[in-house]
Order: C-alpha cells, then structure tokens, then sequence
C-alpha cells in the first residue's frame, strides 16, 4: 500500500516534470496550468481512495479495537473494583460480626465465673457455718458433760469428807489436812478424765 502512493507521488511529480520540461518555467498549480491542475487533483483523489481503503480503513478498525478494548478493560477493572469493595465490606462485617460475637462469649463467660464463685461462697459460707454450729453443740455438750462429771465428782468428795467429819472431831490441823487431801483427790479426778 505505500509501495502504491510512493509511486503514485513519483508518477505526480514524474508528470509534473515532464510537462514543465516542454514548458516555459516552473510549474505552479496557481499559474493556470489547468492539465497539471488536473492531473494533481485527480493522482489526489486517487490516493485518497487507496488510502481511505487500504490504509485508513484498516487504522480505524485497529484504533476502534483498540478503543474497544480499553473500554472494556475500564468497564472489569470499574466491576472488579466494586466487586472487591464490596467484598471487603462483606468481610468488615463478617469481622464485626465475629468481633460482637467474641465479646458476647466474653461477657457471658465473665457473668458464669461470677454466678460460679458466688455459688461456691455461698455454698463454703454454709458449709463453715454448719461447721461451727456443729463445733458449738460439740462443745456445748463436751462441757456439759464435763460440768456433769465436775457436779457429781464435787458430791461424791463432799459426801466423803462429810462423813469423814461426822465420824470424828476434826482439830483445826485435820481440818487443813482434810481440805488438802480433798483438793488432790478432785485434781486427781480430774485429770483422769
């Protein structure tokens, strides 16, 4: 195709040649040369078909592919965007979402550990009271017991130095020596039991 318009161009300017060779001077399109005017217009024309079909048709065509092209490209990388926008909104969500729900579990958690040691102090407050109210009934009646055993232990020594004072006539001497001995025999009661 440009083989054509080079030579095209060099048969225009080859005639251009011939007719100002037999001519008076240099040609000029403008001076009234009406067959060089004509033979310019129509080698003019000529290249404007060839090049309108041979050349500019195919140019166009590419240039339009290529405008095609990168109007598509535009238009997926505009929805990739928007795809991908609203995937990322997608997964903020799924994390705040998720993030919520942590929370939550925390929170519930935190109220079931504080359900569980009320429970347990409770239960522990009840379990020492039983305790020392048992301690108390325990002790309540170790001292009965005890006090029992101290009542009857004073009786039965009472009874004894009694009747040892009724059998006889106690000088103030026995009178010490009796209460001493009493004395020593409840100690030694005692400390049996």
């Amino acid at each position: 195709m440009i083989r054509i318009v080079v030579s095209l161009t060099a048969l225009s300017v080859f005639s251009s040649r011939a007719l100002a060779a037999g001519g008076e001077g240099s040609p000029n399109p403008f001076s009234g040369d009406v067959g060089n005017a004509i033979w310019t217009l129509v080698i003019f024309g000529f290249v404007l078909i060839v090049l309108g079909k041979f050349a500019w048709g195919p140019i166009l065509g590419a240039l339009q592919k290529r405008e095609d092209f990168i109007r598509d490209s535009l238009e997926k990388a505009k929805n990739d965007r928007e795809e991908a926008e609203a995937r990322l909104k997608e997964y903020s969500d799924k994390i705040e979402t998720a993030r919520s729900e942590a929370t939550a579990i925390v929170e519930e958690g935190r109220r079931d550990v504080e359900v569980v040691k009320r429970q347990i102090e409770e239960d522990a407050k009840k379990e020492a009271d039983a305790i020392i109210d048992r301690a108390k009934r325990e002790v309540g009646l170790a001292t009965d017991t005890a006090v029992k055993e101290l009542y009857d232990l004073s009786a039965r020594i009472a009874t004894e130095v009694a009747s040892r004072i009724i059998r006889k006539e106690l000088s103030p001497k026995e009178h010490e020596r009796l209460i001493s001995e009493s004395i020593e025999e409840l100690a030694k009661e005692i400390s049996r039991n």
